[in-house]
């Protein structure tokens, strides 16, 4: 496949901070059993990852924006495009050792998501694409799942944390999606649950409070690989809204009305 040249700085970026997390795993595995715990060092390893994405970006390309998890926003000279980067998503899982983690970095035009990049070191799974390039892992093209039946389908979504979120909704939202799909399962990554829609892995997935870079390069992954993504309110703000549905058109069609159920009464 053949990548632009701001792609391949975005894969140069990703794959320096990927070789840093897969050693701070190793590590965060061994400080599992130490009575200290692996925290502190968790997120030494959480800002040391998108320090080396920024340098690597900015050095590339210095009047762009960045946004990023770990540090003030960079506002930029350039006025049109902004790098969006999470360098550690699946905090939780790196902390405990779970293989199910990433790099995620975007970048958008004029507000607009144009390339993304999505790299999990653990597994060495690199996902890329490029509005209207089409989305990759690795060098296979993606295809979203074609199945049209919630009743056939498995369905990702995310956990509300603790102290955060609106556990209730939630739970109504899980109780009405478990009565019509195959399966649910909840990973613990948000670029990566859009990366493995765009892989036909999940055939949906659907989550709030999340932030802009949490999804901003996998909503490019799963709509270049011919799948459709909205808000929850049925609109185009999944940055600035905080939330996401997604699947093949029959898929999110489905989960979105299911979603928006009303209550139970009892």
């Amino acid at each position: 496949m053949a990548r632009s040249a701001l792609l391949n700085v975005m894969v140069q970026a990703a794959f320096k901070a990927g070789k840093s997390l897969a050693r701070d795993f190793g590590e965060v595995q061994n400080l599992q059993v130490s009575l200290k715990g692996p925290g502190d060092y968790v997120s030494q390893a959480d800002r040391k990852a998108e320090k080396l994405i920024r340098d690597e970006l900015l050095k590339a390309r210095p009047t762009y924006g960045f946004l990023g998890e770990e540090s003030e926003e960079i506002k930029g000279t350039d006025g049109a495009h902004r790098w969006i980067v999470d360098p550690l998503d699946g905090t939780t899982n790196f902390l405990h050792g779970i293989p199910f983690f990433a790099s995620s970095i975007a970048l958008e035009r004029n507000g607009e998501i144009v390339a993304a990049v999505v790299l999990n070191p653990a597994t060495d799974e690199l996902y890329t694409a490029e509005k209207g390039g089409g989305a990759f892992l690795n060098d296979r093209r993606l295809r979203v799942a074609a199945r049209k039946e919630l009743s056939d389908s498995v369905i990702a979504c995310g956990v509300p944390h603790l102290g955060r979120g609106n556990h209730g909704k939630f739970l109504i939202e899980l109780r009405h999606v478990m009565g019509e799909a195959a399966g649910i399962r909840r990973m613990g990554a948000a670029s990566l649950d859009l990366a493995y829609v765009a892989a036909g892995r999940f055939d949906g997935y659907w989550e709030r409070d999340l932030s802009a870079w949490d999804m901003a390069a996998g909503i490019l992954l799963v709509r270049e690989a011919g799948g459709f993504v909205s808000d929850l309110d049925g609109g185009n703000a999944m940055l600035d809204a905080g939330n996401v549905v997604c699947g093949n058109e029959y898929v999110r069609k489905a989960l979105f009305e299911v979603l928006h159920r009303p209550v139970p009464t009892r």
